[in-house]
């Protein structure tokens, strides 16, 4: 029987790598695009899974306190 040794075995690795990652990236081609449209961060958090956020939320501040009126 012949053998490849390691480099047939890293070489199978670096394929199956190359594969998730082509099928992550197809697994949330839309909702990358949806969101890179809009402006938003995308990041990618696990196989399939991404966290989108809207930068302009960073620019919402809390509105200073209204003093009351005494009367």
């Amino acid at each position: 029987m012949y053998s490849q040794g390691t480099k047939g075995l890293s070489r199978i690795k670096s394929r199956i790598r190359e594969l998730i990652a082509w099928a992550d990236r197809e697994i949330c081609m839309e909702p990358d695009e949806f969101a890179l449209y809009r402006g938003w961060v995308v990041t990618r958090t696990g196989f399939g899974a991404r966290a989108y956020r809207d930068p302009r939320l960073d620019q919402l501040r809390k509105r200073p306190p209204v003093p009351e009126e005494v009367s």
